[in-house]
């Protein structure tokens, strides 16, 4: 299971890792996005913003680990069940939002245990032999084997930063700016959340929507990256396209 969690083998070893992000239902969009690029490791799964069902969820977990990419849910909140059914789905990682304490953050672990051993194979996106892992091996990989990031994005999680990234099974500190600009003390509050990450030994998430914010961001020691979100960028270049075929008329 560590072996195909791709986010995960980067995280350990202090590299950058890009990913996309789906908002949008549907496992064919999910196979073309997982398929469009080799170094593309992991696609976030939108149950909070996105218009992604229980059932569609399941589907793309399995859709995206089959592509080699590893499938990270962000559940609507962090109640357990939620959890529960993401990694019953077979997700290689959660994304819990709105976490405020470290208390918040010590009950998401708790929560997280992996359950989905047959979405856990080996294979290239382009095809190779499939390899299953045993129930053996499963159990001896499970409680090392899922990314767990939380989303700092309150004044009181900001505040209680430190704390929450010191616990045990917390990996990533998730910061979501969806701001075109950046005010000097967002631009503060993003570094003192990728400072507190990087003493307590922890990776730092952020969202970006373009390829050169994600190497920006990547250049700086962030670790875990987007690099395009489907609806936004499908809305965006479907503008683009109708404005050129518009021009001067």
């Amino acid at each position: 299971m560590q072996a195909v969690n791709r986010l995960q083998k980067s995280l350990k070893k202090g590299k950058p890792s890009f990913g996309g992000w789906q908002m949008l239902p549907g496992t064919n969009l999910t196979r073309t996005i997982c398929r469009s690029a080799r170094n593309l490791e992991w696609l976030l799964i939108d149950l909070e913003h996105g218009n992604i069902s229980d059932d569609s969820m399941h589907e793309i977990v399995a859709a995206s680990a089959a592509c080699g990419v590893s499938p990270i849910v962000r559940v609507a909140e962090g109640q357990p069940w939620m959890i529960k059914r993401a990694l019953d789905s077979g997700a290689h990682g959660i994304l819990v939002p709105v976490i405020d304490t470290a208390e918040d953050a010590r009950n998401m672990v708790r929560y997280s245990n992996l359950l989905g051993v047959e979405k856990f194979v080996e294979q290239h996106p382009h095809g190779t032999e499939v390899k299953e892992l045993t129930g053996i091996e499963y159990l001896q990989q499970a409680n090392d084997s899922l990314v767990i990031a939380v989303q700092i994005e309150t004044k009181a999680a900001l505040e209680n930063v430190r704390e929450i990234a010191a616990l045990p099974g917390v990996d990533v500190l998730f910061i979501g700016p969806l701001i075109s600009k950046m005010d000097p003390e967002l631009v503060e509050a993003i570094q003192s959340i990728h400072d507190a990450a990087q003493a307590a030994g922890k990776a730092t998430g952020i969202y970006c929507d373009t390829g050169e914010q994600a190497r920006e961001y990547a250049n700086k020691g962030f670790q875990m990256m987007s690099a395009m979100t489907d609806m936004v960028r499908v809305r965006k270049v479907f503008k683009q396209a109708c404005d050129a075929a518009k021009g001067d008329l």
